[in-house]
């Protein structure tokens, strides 16, 4: 046999056909491969840079999260020792009989305005005085009354007592 021959059978021919399939084949498989692990190699650098963005971040996170929790820790006790002192303070004989002595020059004006029946109006009187001793104690007038300290018991409460003092001679 010689080559022409050889070139004609059909067995060369499927046999060549088949070669170049597989080199087809074998090409593709080695290019998918090559670009399958520099997509590996991608992510694996990407997984690195990621796992040292969290612990970067958790780090920060637990910093943060320490150092406010020993900020809550030294304000919880500031807030102790502040309610301490204030309720020292209070207790001191000094403070409390000039408490007493403000309750009472409130609900003395207030009497003057009021004054039909003295008993009654007293006690009444003696009453608002204390509620608004509580609340001037907390808050805004608290702050009033340490800022100027006769404008905190006599300016908020006259407006008041002059609406009840209108509308009574009404009522009589």
């Amino acid at each position: 046999m010689d080559f022409q021959e050889i070139i004609k059978s059909q067995f060369v021919w499927g046999l060549a056909l088949g070669l170049l399939v597989a080199i087809f084949i074998l090409k593709n498989a080695i290019g998918a491969k090559m670009s399958l692990k520099r997509e590996i190699k991608r992510i694996e650098a990407e997984k690195r840079e990621m796992q040292s963005h969290l612990n970067t971040q958790m780090k920060i996170t637990a910093t943060g999260s320490e150092s406010l929790s020993k900020e809550i820790e030294t304000l919880k006790e500031q807030n102790e020792n502040l309610r301490v002192n204030l309720a020292a303070l209070q207790n001191k004989p000094d403070k409390s009989e000039q408490r007493q002595f403000r309750m009472q020059e409130i609900a003395v004006s207030s009497m003057r305005e009021q004054a039909p029946g003295f008993a009654g109006a007293w006690e009444k009187a003696i009453r608002q005085a204390e509620s608004d001793m509580a609340s001037a104690e907390s808050g805004f007038s608290k702050l009033m009354r340490k800022v100027v300290p006769g404008l905190a018991y006599s300016g908020g409460k006259v407006a008041e007592t002059e609406v009840v003092d209108e509308s009574a001679p009404e009522s009589r």
